[in-house]
């Protein structure tokens, strides 16, 4: 509990100054007199406090949930509930450790019935152990002149996940017949090249398709129709260096990539394909087993949500070479990783051709908005013009990494970091239908 004066006792006691200076000087020997408006002043903030709710019985309840997905923001609510008199205000406070914010940090709230209830919003930012580190409660007394204030420690921490909650909404409307414009539906039956059955041709289907001699038989176009191939190997490998923790849209780029792999991995066993996750920066981190069946998800998520946040430059060679040794049979190796400079794009994709000697290999890589806001924005200083050339630079080093990635075969997936979870899974399935693995 803390006791202090608000700022109308400030106030208060500063007014009495001018006066006993006046008394001062006009009766120095007067001069006692002067202490008695600050006795006064003191006397008016004792009363106040006394007369205040007090603060022993008040207690804080913290309602937050226990478990959130990185960039998916949940309601934490507190609760002032008083016993006995109560404040007509009261003011919450809550602090949070680095791994989320909280927003407001303070705000006023009615006390009603002797409860005074604020929401707050959490925001999940980085992964890991996150944890309200205080809640704080103050009110003033009836005549306004001194705060009380009630604090309670931290409570149960709350553990910030990969976003599995997003990833399966996203998947359901995937797999959902009327999914959103940009994302394919994901039919087993219509995609890949397994033959599945004959049907009487409809608009829209390939003209290739058409199956002449059953058509011949029945009087009427027959076309075959065909079923995503199951039981490929694809596997995750997230660069998990330096580059990968700077922001893209608000959350570190390897939390983006995580989302997007949990995604494709949450569809990729669903339609029957083995999925496997591997991480590395300056050497390999994690390297799971190929795992098959929805059931193996649960699996995937822990192994992700383990994967630390790091400051080391990422070697390429080690990484992928250590990933290229763990296949024994082609694959599909989905890539997510940044560069920043010609030497280690030249490493990284020397080592990328390797890998495309006998794998399939899909090459996710973030559209910079940042750089392409520095290029587009009109200049109105030499530091713009400055900031503009570099960022424009930069910008044609990268198209000139993935045009040379696309020369040697591999498929490039470059989109923003909303849109990137939608654009893999469509070159997941263009993969699969064209038969490339």
């Amino acid at each position: 509990m803390r006791l202090y004066p608000t700022r109308r006792a400030i106030a208060l006691m500063a007014l009495g100054a001018p006066l006993a200076l006046g008394v001062a000087v006009a009766a120095p020997g007067m001069w006692t007199a002067a202490a008695a408006w600050i006795v006064l002043t003191v006397g008016l903030m004792l009363a106040d406090g006394l007369l205040a709710a007090a603060p022993r019985g008040m207690t804080l309840e913290t309602l937050a949930p226990r478990v959130m997905g990185v960039g998916r923001p949940e309601t934490a609510t507190v609760t002032a509930v008083f016993e006995g008199a109560a404040p007509a205000v009261v003011e919450l406070a809550v602090g949070v450790n680095a791994r989320f914010s909280a927003t407001p940090d303070r705000q006023s709230v009615a006390v009603l019935e002797g409860r005074g209830r604020a929401e707050v919003r959490l925001d999940p930012l980085r992964r890991g152990e996150g944890r309200i580190e205080g809640v704080w409660a103050r009110w003033r007394g009836p005549l306004g002149l001194v705060w009380l204030q009630r604090h309670a420690t931290e409570g149960a921490p709350v553990t910030v996940t990969p976003d599995v909650a997003g990833v399966k909404e996203a998947a359901l409307r995937l797999f959902a017949r009327d999914a959103p414009l940009g994302a394919k539906p994901l039919l087993d039956a219509g995609e890949g090249s397994d033959f599945h059955a004959l049907k009487e041709f409809q608009t829209g289907m390939d003209l290739g398709d058409i199956d002449w001699k059953q058509s011949a038989r029945h009087g009427k176009l027959i076309g075959r129709e065909y079923r995503t191939e199951r039981n490929h190997h694809v596997l995750l490998a997230l660069d998990t260096g330096r580059l990968m923790s700077a922001p893209a849209a608000g959350l570190p780029r390897i939390d983006r990539a995580i989302n997007a792999a949990l995604l494709l991995a949450f569809v990729s066993l669903r339609i029957g394909d083995r999925v496997g996750l591997f991480a590395f920066d300056s050497r390999p981190r994690l390297a799971s087993g190929l795992t098959s069946g929805p059931a193996a998800f649960p699996l995937l998520q822990k192994l992700a949500s383990g994967i630390d946040y790091s400051t080391e430059e990422t070697n390429f060679t080690l990484g992928l070479t250590a990933l290229a040794g763990r296949l024994d049979r082609r694959a599909m190796v989905v890539v997510f990783t940044d560069f920043a400079d010609a030497t280690s794009a030249e490493l990284m994709i020397e080592n990328v051709a390797r890998l495309m000697r006998t794998h399939v290999v899909l090459f996710v890589v973030f559209r910079d908005a940042e750089l392409e806001e520095l290029v587009a924005c009109e200049p109105r200083s030499p530091e713009d013009v400055t900031r503009a050339v570099i960022a424009e630079r930069l910008l044609r080093q990268r198209d000139a990494v993935a045009t040379r990635l696309k020369r040697l075969g591999a498929q490039i997936v470059d989109a923003p970091a909303g849109g990137l979870p939608a654009a893999l899974l469509n070159s997941y399935l263009d993969v699969k239908r064209r038969g490339l693995v």
